[in-house]
């Protein structure tokens, strides 16, 4: 396979902080690569690295010659003013390069270069480029090609953003976040997109059936190093199993070996001068290994939930619309307790502001929501928290409580939790602003789950979170003793913690689903199935009670004539002959012992009775249709 990109030892650092540190990789024609690393680790600084919005301190990032390549930003920006049609042209891609070129050269006359730049546009298809653009943002459900950029929702800019990669046709696409702000139709649409096409890949993405079913190798940063699978998030799971136990191995080794030589040094006189130097070296290699401790951190979410009552909340004949646009219509529902609600559908059917009814924050048009007294609500909003991007970590825990109740008459102090949640002692006392996205949204979660919350409403809690504390956020909810009602576009975590769906399905149309996400798939497509059997027997019904509509009476069929009845009997007769004469001369010139003159005759002979088998052949076939 072709070599598309390689690096070579590439290290990345912000001031002490030393994010990458001497990586190696490459990516070759075909490869569909994953890359995993908890927060803060560098996986988007690498990205930004690789694409060229970024230095690195040292190492080499080597292309391929003329490898076209696109990167989708995990956080994409458009000028405001610009309409939708007009952002597919606002990229550095080869194809939007030469069409400016080719528009400036007929605006002004100079047409010194046209000749090279026509060869160009036809070379890049540049002449179909605003009808593909139209067409992807179309298959995005993208259809208001005049509307600002600055009138769009997250979802509908990513897609935008989205449709201007593909649209550019690169052999190396760079995806940071493909999912993120996408529902689940349009990640099962680019799903589907990704593995028709014949691009090569490397993204970062926290959507594990998106890895699954789209990745082919999973490259992981642990420790500022590399590890790389050779496989998908399944097998990568696997693996990386195997890898942490070798890992804890040597460090219970080293730790062993490490009481050995403690006791060993200790025993030495001070002033000797005599102690072994390469022994003395490998007690403090012994020391660094022993001193890393067992790979993996792990988030504890053990917050307590507060004691929840038999009542929750019920909602009677709720009703929710924005002009044309309905929410809910009539809406009635009673939450039981310990119930953990799922809430799907499309971008812009009403998720979020549906959550924002329940809870109060939104003005329902008609309707009561009533609220039990023990509820005690946790809301993780999908705008987040504002937080002062100029305070320390622990002073954002410690504005919420110093000392946080675990339940059981166990506490924990602001510092400890935050170690819970993997803010080691030196990034507590880091500044807000310092964070990267993801532990900013981890540190988010922090707040809302200490205050002993009992029903937790969370709107998009898994963007940007890493995939050890989606896994521990998972394992926490699941044995959470309260209510939960989350919005997600995460297949895979509503699948693990929800017990049933609210399906939004648009105009204040919402169903009641008795399953996870992967149920209600296979039922939907089972559903789908169904509607279009009918559909196709309804149809073939009406067919058949069509009235039968007079035509041109057809005419006889015309029958041979003497000679032809007479030459079709000779055929019949003449074909078997010139089979039998064709196989005997092959059977002679099969042998090779003819003599020069004969073999020429025979050969001559059988290519003749091949062409007279052809002709009589299809004769025959004629004057067989009208017998």
């Amino acid at each position: 396979m072709a070599s598309f990109l390689q690096i070579d030892s590439l290290t990345k650092s912000f001031g002490d902080l030393v994010l990458l540190d001497k990586i190696s990789f490459g990516i070759a024609e075909g490869e569909r690569i994953g890359l995993i690393a908890p927060n803060g680790s560098g996986k988007t600084t690498l990205l930004n690295i690789i694409a060229g919005k970024e230095g690195q301190d040292s190492g080499a990032v080597v292309f391929r010659r003329d490898l076209r390549v696109a990167y989708l930003e995990q956080n994409p920006q458009y000028p405001t003013e610009i309409t939708v049609l007009e952002a597919c042209f606002h990229s550095d891609s080869e194809t939007v390069n030469v069409i400016a070129e080719y528009e400036h050269a007929m605006e002004s006359g100079d047409h010194s270069n046209l000749e090279d730049i026509l060869s160009r546009m036809d070379h890049l298809k540049a002449w179909d480029y605003e009808q593909k653009a139209k067409q992807i943002l179309s298959e995005l459900k993208i259809r208001d090609f005049e509307q600002k950029i600055s009138e769009l929702s997250g979802g509908q800019l990513k897609r935008v953003a989205l449709a201007n990669v593909l649209i550019s046709e690169p052999e190396l696409l760079i995806l940071d976040e493909p999912t993120n702000h996408l529902d689940l139709e349009m990640t099962e649409w680019l799903e589907g997109y990704l593995n028709r096409s014949r691009l090569s890949l490397l993204m970062v993405t926290h959507d594990r059936y998106f890895l699954d079913r789209v990745c082919n190798e999973i490259i992981e940063i642990d420790r500022k190093q590399i590890y790389t699978y050779r496989g998908n998030y399944t097998y990568y799971l696997e693996k990386r199993e195997e890898r942490l136990l070798s890992q804890n191995a040597e460090v219970d080794r080293a730790s062993n070996l490490l009481r050995k030589e403690l006791e060993w040094m200790r025993r030495q006189p001070k002033a000797r001068g005599t102690k072994s130097k390469s022994r003395i070296d490998a007690f403090y290699k012994l020391e660094e290994k022993a001193n890393q401790g067992r790979v993996e951190g792990d988030v504890k979410l053990s917050v307590k939930a507060s004691y929840i009552g038999n009542k929750i909340f019920e909602v009677e004949h709720l009703y929710k619309s924005f002009g044309d646009l309905k929410i809910v219509a009539d809406f009635n529902y009673i939450f039981s307790r310990y119930e953990k609600m799922g809430i799907v559908g499309n971008n812009g059917t009403g998720k979020s502001t549906f959550i924002k009814l329940l809870l109060g924050e939104v003005p329902a048009d008609k309707g009561t929501v009533d609220v039990g007294e023990t509820v005690r609500f946790g809301y993780y909003s999908q705008d987040g928290l504002q937080f002062d991007e100029q305070m320390k970590v622990i002073d954002v825990v410690r504005n919420v409580a110093e000392v946080i109740d675990l339940g059981d008459g166990n506490t924990l102090s602001a510092s400890q939790l935050l170690q819970h949640f993997l803010f080691a002692p030196e990034t507590q006392y880091n500044y807000v602003y310092k964070l990267s996205g993801g532990e900013k949204r981890r540190l988010y979660l922090c707040t809302v789950l200490m205050r002993n919350p009992n029903f937790l409403v969370l709107d998009e809690p898994t963007n940007d979170l890493d995939i050890v504390t989606l896994n521990v956020l998972e394992e926490y909810l699941t044995n959470f003793r309260g209510c939960v009602m989350v919005v997600s576009h995460d297949r895979y975590f509503m699948d693990k913690v929800v017990d049933h769906l609210m399906v939004f399905e648009g105009n204040a149309k919402l169903k009641d689903f008795p399953g996870n996400y992967s149920d209600y798939r296979e039922w939907k497509e089972i559903k789908e199935w169904e509607e279009k059997t009918l559909r196709q027997t309804q149809s073939q019904k009406e067919e058949i009670k069509k009235p039968i509509v007079a035509t041109k009476p057809v005419e006889p069929k015309r029958k041979l004539t003497f000679n032809e009845k007479r030459e079709f009997d000779e055929i019949e007769k003449l074909l078997p002959k010139l089979e039998t004469e064709k196989a005997s001369l092959e059977n002679e010139l099969n042998r090779g012992n003819l003599p020069t003159e004969e073999l020429i005759t025979k050969s001559k002979r059988i290519s003749e009775i091949i062409s007279l088998v052809d002709d009589k052949t299809m004769r025959w076939l004629e004057l067989s249709e009208w017998m």
